[in-house]
């Protein structure tokens, strides 16, 4: 645990050492002055630029490419300009092309980036760290995000009010855009300046152009704006949007006899209101009761044998939406304070049927209502408060007609607090968190958390152009419940106190409570030159626990990494762009264990064609691991070595694909692991994409957990030689009828198949020969009865343990189609057709002979659905 530390300190040493390497960028900022347009009539959106209004100001042009070669004239003119009044802002923009039957002129959905487009990024809040982005296409396809993390994070959730058009012409095409002053956040000062930048892609030599050059050795996005100047007299609008909404839900499935509770439909109507109200211009009340929230887009397919929860990201727009605000990462791309999947999730309990009954277990818990306070004032404040309240959720039980109902998850309380403060200029800032999530338990749910609370404090500091960086958080957790509840914290996957070599931890079955800590310090290069690098610790403790409103997949870790990377800065003869990386990292448990060290080398390869390569190396030659025994000894897998190569082709061609491989292989065939996948889109028609998405996975190891039994006293830690085939496909057709009406699917059959032989058992899981640290088990010591493998270990002709056939095949199809019409803007209505199939099938059977008998022999449950939304700005 010391020497990660003193490598830290080294590190950081030698990043203040370095500050005079490089001298601080100095691209002078560019300034458009804006003008109200007083009495005079505004602009009529129909993107032409004709309107005489437009005469008040000043074309600003002079664009500076961006990429492939930064710092040189674009190959096409550009120019815009920008007006506005008490409730607009009127942003025209005209791109010249000289070949205006070649612009490329794709449909698409929203914030789907199609053929060519220009857009402006706007920071009103001149935070110099996000900034708002609307983006109009060729064909007048609107996009819309907020970007935050100074360009690092953009959120496509957004979905303002505001009005687009395109027009192409003799003379390429030319757009106008209509913003609402209340989609913005400012300040309520007299006189204002905030951030631009206006950006064109020129789709067909896949170039980016800007009216703000930002050198590509830039540390950041929206820190290198230009400025727009002469808003004056503006003043705060104060948004007031009510949504309600209305679903109609219709599911049909095949009949089970006998079970009231499947009897080959239901039928649902389900009503809600979603409210934004602007409290001041700069902070927002969101506000939601009975929401819907449901996906239109499934989770992919995905199973796992190491026991681990599989993190899904957020895709319901209430959560999404200000997610920058409340995000409190502190481990990896993970681990957060803050997991909102937590908030009506599947519930943790499931009733104590007697045999024979039927039972009814709902999906998900319900929402009752959630509401969210957010925004950033002027003087750098970032504030964020979530409150969200879900329901008593029961399953009923139904046994010979009688019917009975129990609790299954608990009314739940969670709250979430976020606040940070930025200073020295936007180029500092520190912040705190705070979590709570309180449980209303009934007894047989004592096994529940009661309550659980969590804080943070983060800060970041950057300096010289914010070309260097120092930042750090630590967070504390602090978790309550009965006996019952805390021991089997401590013995989950996440812990493991129970580990049977593990001095400095271990189960205490009279706990009612558990306290712990975690943190992460690192520092860095981001801009400025070439080369590029950062580094840092970070800790979790045993005790630390995250899980009830956040996500933490272990704890028990200390963790030291560095990475270093290299670009380049122009195009050479063959290559747009080259980029290189280095990255190193070592783990260590609280006890001082030396777990793991790995160092991997990458490259990307992007040529004059548009064609890409990435390749990477990756050498691991100590992999120590405390839960692969899922509570026994620390367990050692041989030395291992992966390499990895994907292609792509020119994006920007009708027909494009992308293709590579993965493959890692260990010592003595401990295990070894082949991933391929490939991507086919073709377009035949601006308006119709489709896309094919095949991958193929094997991933056989000597070493498999299969499972823990009693032996004379004696623990034994049973694995098996696992073969283990993954094959799945996704298949995507989105038609565009207009950029207000589109048609989408998607649709992915997946089968995952085991199967298991050579059992074996532990003896000594840290044995550097692999054959040492197991003892397997000849052919007169196991006998395969019915589905179970008896034991006899000292051959007496008695059974001393027995364990189930661990086998499977597991299949699963997932399909959506999806219109959706955007019928005023804000308002819109969905039409819903979705198909699953989830079940088992013989493991004996091929991978596709898996898929035909779980897919196309199965009769689908089908989910028919009719949302409609209309969205009130007052």
């Amino acid at each position: 645990m010391k020497l990660p530390i003193k490598l830290l300190l080294c590190f950081l040493l030698c990043c203040f050492s370095t500050i005079q390497a490089q001298e601080s960028l100095s691209i002078a900022k560019r300034i458009y002055t804006t003008t109200n347009i007083g009495n005079n009539t505004p602009p009529v959106i129909d993107g032409k630029l004709d309107d005489a209004v437009w005469d008040m100001v000043e074309w600003a042009e002079n664009f500076t490419e961006l990429m492939p070669n930064e710092n040189t004239p674009p190959s096409q003119r550009t120019k815009f300009r920008i007006l506005y009044d008490d409730k607009y802002l009127y942003v025209g923009i005209r791109a010249y092309d000289t070949a205006v039957d070649s612009i490329a002129k794709r449909l698409g959905r929203r914030d789907s980036f199609a053929g060519d487009w220009v857009e402006i990024n706007i920071d009103s809040d001149r935070d110099l760290r996000t900034c708002f982005s609307f983006t109009s296409s060729a064909t007048g396809v609107k996009g819309d995000e907020f970007a935050s993390l100074n360009g690092g994070n953009w959120d496509g959730s957004w979905s303002p009010i505001w009005t687009n058009k395109s027009q192409i012409d003799e003379e390429g095409y030319s757009t106008e855009m209509r913003i609402p002053l209340s989609q913005l956040r400012f300040s309520s000062d007299d006189e204002q300046i905030w951030g631009i930048q206006v950006q064109r892609f020129f789709f067909r030599k896949q170039e980016r152009s800007l009216w703000q050059r930002k050198p590509v050795t830039a540390p950041g996005w929206i820190s290198e704006f230009g400025e727009l100047h002469g808003l004056k007299g503006l003043k705060p609008q104060k948004q007031l949007e009510i949504q309600p909404f209305t679903v109609t839900k219709l599911d049909t499935y095949p009949e089970e006899v006998g079970n009231p509770y499947r009897d080959g439909n239901d039928f649902s109507i389900n009503a809600g209101l979603d409210a934004k109200i602007g409290i001041t211009n700069d902070l927002t009340l969101d506000l939601t009761v009975n929401p819907d929230f449901g996906q239109v887009e499934a989770d992919p397919a995905a199973i796992t044998l190491d026991g681990f929860e599989i993190f899904f990201e957020e895709q319901r727009p209430f959560f999404v939406q200000n997610k920058n605000i409340f995000d409190y990462n502190f481990g990896n791309n993970q681990d957060n304070l803050f997991f909102s999947r937590r908030i009506g999730r599947s519930p943790q309990g499931y009733p104590n049927a007697p045999s024979g009954a039927y039972v009814d277990q709902p999906d998900n818990t319900t929402i009752l209502g959630a509401a969210k306070f957010s925004g950033k004032t002027k003087n750098g404040w970032s504030i964020g408060v979530l409150e969200s309240v879900t329901a008593n959720q029961y399953a009923e039980i139904d046994l010979n007609g009688n019917r009975s109902k129990e609790l299954v998850e608990p009314l739940t309380n969670y709250f979430v607090g976020r606040l940070q403060k930025d200073f020295n200029n936007r180029n500092s800032y520190v912040g705190g968190i705070f979590t709570a999530t309180n449980r209303d338990l009934e007894d047989h749910l004592s096994y529940l958390r009661k309550e659980a609370y969590t804080g943070g404090f983060d800060f970041k500091h950057q300096w010289q152009g914010r070309k260097y960086f120092v930042e750090g958080n630590i967070v504390t957790s602090h978790v309550k419940g009965s006996k019952e509840a805390i021991t089997e914290t401590q013995t989950s996957l996440t812990h493991l106190f129970n580990r049977v070599d593990a001095d400095h931890v271990n189960v205490d079955p009279n706990r009612t409570s558990l306290t712990g800590t975690g943190g992460r310090l690192s520092a860095g290069k981001v801009g400025g030159g070439h080369w590029q690098y950062n580094g840092g610790v970070i800790w979790r403790s045993p005790e630390l626990e995250l899980n009830d409103v956040g996500f933490l997949r272990q704890a028990d870790e200390v963790r030291q990494y560095f990475n270093l990377s290299y670009r380049t800065l122009k195009p050479t003869e063959t290559f747009r762009r080259i980029s290189g990386n280095l990255q190193q990292f070592t783990t260590y448990d609280f006890e001082g264990n030396f777990n793991r060290v790995q160092y991997s080398l990458g490259g990307n390869f992007l040529f004059k064609n548009n064609n890409g390569i990435n390749l990477r190396a990756v050498h691991k030659p100590r992999i120590f691991t405390n839960t692969a025994l899922r509570g026994g000894p620390r367990w050692r897998f041989s030395q291992e070595d992966h390499v990895s190569a994907f292609f792509n082709t020119d994006v920007s061609k009708k027909f494009r694909t992308s293709f590579g491989f993965a493959y890692s292989g260990a010592k003595q065939n401990n295990f070894s692991f082949f991933f391929t996948e490939a991507d086919f889109t073709y377009q035949p028609t601006n308006a119709l994409t489709i896309s094919f998405n095949p991958s193929y996975n094997n991933n056989p190891s000597k070493t498999q957990y299969v499972t823990q039994t009693d032996y004379n006293g004696t623990t034994r830690y049973v694995l098996g030689t696992i073969d283990n085939k993954t094959l799945s496909a996704s298949i995507r057709l989105n038609y565009t009828i207009n950029p207000n009406l589109t048609i989408q699917y998607y649709g992915q059959p997946f089968i995952s198949r085991a199967r298991y032989s050579n059992f074996k058992y532990v003896t000594n899981p840290k044995a550097d020969d692999l054959y040492d640290r197991f003892d397997a088990y000849d052919s007169n010591q196991i006998t395969y009865n019915n589905g179970v493998y008896e034991i006899d270990e000292d051959i007496d002709t008695t059974t001393d343990y027995s364990f189930g056939d661990p086998d499977f095949s597991f299949v699963q199809f997932r399909s959506n189609l999806v219109m959706r019409w955007e019928y005023i803007p804000g308002s819109e209505l969905y039409f819903v057709w979705s198909q699953g199939i989830t079940g088992l099938v013989d493991p004996s059977d091929g991978l596709t002979d898996g898929l035909e008998q779980g897919i196309l022999n199965q009769k689908p449950h089908n989910t028919f659905l009719i949302k409609a939304t209309y969205r009130f700005v007052l």
